[in-house]
């Protein structure tokens, strides 16, 4: 461990004996029945996100445990793979590694080269990255490319700057080594990415280091990244916009080896089950599956690949499970390389060459233009996914309607009409992620924490900010009263009931609700920071009743 995350751990689990809790922050039993949180307990929740960065955080060290793949069975050989790319010094990794793990964990680790083709891989691994990052906690035992940015806000929010700057260069890394920043690390995900947060990121560490000369030396990473999301197959020229494509063929092996019901039915089994008993309206079904052999396409697995490159797997957003999202341009995907390409511009302006500040600047303004004139229904006031191959918009109500507020791409006028469809979201949790309920884990009545901070820091931007600050209350309240009851904090919440038991009511896709939880912890850090200090209170009201909705 490095000496100044251990002091800190130190100090926060003295924090913990002094707030009256233990170090592990686990609340008493009664605090289930408060109808109000006390500051102790407030603090309480602070000393387990500050503990929790360390238990989460894999280096080295730790590689055998990050190794370890909760979501494959072990082989029996006591071993889990750790690839290298063919451009690494393998005897160079070996020393590293043995000098900074124990023999005893060095021996369950089997060091491989990447072959030339991933398709000669025979056994899925860890793919390796020379610096600690954070994992979102549970079954999700490896780095992720947009879990990785909201992640970072957090460790930002609790100074852990060393840190947040190693995910930042892990991500440099995974560039230049393996193509593209990956869905994770491990060789299964080496056909997608993730929504692109890159930027971001980086200008978040350049804001404390103000080190021009690390910020130019990632250039030629922004730019290959940058080119993997505006060249075919992600680019659709007939809009100039871009999507999400996995690059890989055939079915999820992550899905098949973990996603099971207690029947032992795989989520594509029960995918082809519904197909087989419902009547498709929202996409030529044919496409995707084969009713009289009951077989899914290879069509199908494109599709179900390219959603979970959009982080959002699975919802009904682009039709049944999504499947249709290879026709889409999504506008959250879009959104974000919007951002990429102002930031970029930031980037080149702190580097002194305003010539290419004017150039990235150009394409920025072009991409909002494009945005406004294909995803902005102005009758509705939604923004909504183009699908290029129809040249319509799917009206399916969505949180990533908040995404352009978010990025700085709508008007105040587009902002006010998308804040009149508040009430469609607002429930006593938070806000949920779609007005449907489809069974799947990103629609209703779930909610997600990097949703709610997009969603309240757009609504922030434009100066709706009691709205903001009601909404941060409800999600934050419902995070901290499962916390006192539980001790942890989860992946995703129910905030109509504001509860976490959620597998009853999730039909396809994993039914888990992950502790840890990486990005819920940097929600709360990031959220509360933003509240001003009259609202800060409000977080501690755990009753908020049902009927509860919109402040009334």
């Amino acid at each position: 461990m490095h000496p100044r995350r251990g002091f800190l751990s130190l100090a926060c689990w003295a924090l913990g004996l002094f707030a009256g809790f233990p170090a592990q922050a686990q609340a008493p039993a009664p605090a289930r029945a408060l109808a109000r949180a006390t500051p102790a307990q407030l603090e309480s929740i602070q000393v387990y996100i500050k503990q929790t960065w360390t238990k989460l955080t894999r280096s080295h060290a730790q590689l055998a445990a990050a190794a370890a793949d909760p979501k494959f069975k072990e082989d029996g050989s006591g071993q889990w793979p750790v690839y290298i790319s063919l451009s690494e010094d393998e005897d160079a990794i070996r020393t590293t590694l043995r000098s900074e793990m124990v023999p005893q964990a060095f021996a369950k680790i089997s060091i491989r080269r990447l072959p030339a083709e991933l398709a000669a891989i025979d056994k899925p691994g860890l793919l390796y990255l020379p610096h600690p990052y954070v994992v979102p906690g549970g079954r999700f035992n490896e780095m992720y490319g947009w879990d990785s940015y909201f992640i970072q806000t957090g460790l930002v929010r609790d100074r852990e700057w060393d840190l947040a700057k190693d995910m930042a260069d892990n991500f440099l890394y995974e560039i230049r080594n393996y193509g593209k920043i990956l869905n994770a690390n491990r060789t299964y995900y080496m056909s997608r990415s993730q929504p692109p947060f890159l930027t971001q990121m980086l200008l978040a560490v350049y804001q404390h280091t103000h080190d021009k000369k690390w910020l130019a030396a990632a250039m030629p990473e922004i730019l290959s990244y940058y080119a993997f999301w505006t060249s075919a197959p992600h680019l659709t020229p007939e809009t100039g916009l871009s999507r999400y494509f996995d690059l890989g063929a055939g079915p999820a092996p992550e899905v098949l080896s973990d996603e099971r019901d207690a029947n032992g039915r795989t989520h594509y089994d029960l995918i082809k089950e519904y197909y087989r008993t419902h009547q498709i309206e929202e996409y030529d079904v044919s496409q995707y599956y084969d009713r009289s052999k009951n077989e899914l396409k290879d069509l199908f697995y494109k599709g179900d690949r390219s959603m979970r490159e959009s982080g959002f797997d699975p919802s009904n957003r682009f039709g049944p499970f999504s499947i249709d999202i290879i026709n889409y341009n999504p506008v959250c995907l879009n959104s974000l390389l919007y951002l990429m390409e102002k930031q970029t511009g930031e980037i080149m302006t702190i580097l002194e060459d305003k010539l290419e500040a004017g150039k990235w600047q150009a394409r920025a303004d072009q991409r909002r233009d494009r945005i406004n004139k294909l995803m902005w229904d102005e009758q509705a006031g939604m923004y909504y996914d183009y699908n290029f191959s129809s040249k319509r918009l799917r009206h399916y109500p969505f949180l990533t309607t908040f995404y352009p507020l978010w990025a700085g791409i709508a008007s105040a006028h587009q902002a006010e009409l998308v804040m009149k469809n508040l009430s469609k979201f607002e429930r006593p949790g938070g806000l949920q992620t779609s007005t449907f309920h489809s069974g799947n884990q990103w629609d209703a009545p779930f909610a997600w924490a990097p949703l709610q901070i997009i969603a309240v820091e757009g609504m922030r931007r434009y100066g709706f900010v009691s709205a903001a600050d009601r909404i941060t209350q409800e999600f934050l309240s419902l995070v901290l009263k499962d916390f006192l009851a539980r001790g942890t904090i989860v992946e995703k919440y129910d905030v109509v009931r504001r509860a976490t038991d959620v597998g009853s009511a999730i039909g396809f896709g994993y039914r888990t609700n992950v502790e840890g939880f990486g990005w819920t912890n940097a929600a709360f850090l990031q959220l509360y920071s933003e509240l001003p200090d009259q609202a800060k209170a409000g977080v501690l009201r755990l009753d908020r009743p049902t009927a509860l909705l919109n402040g009334k």
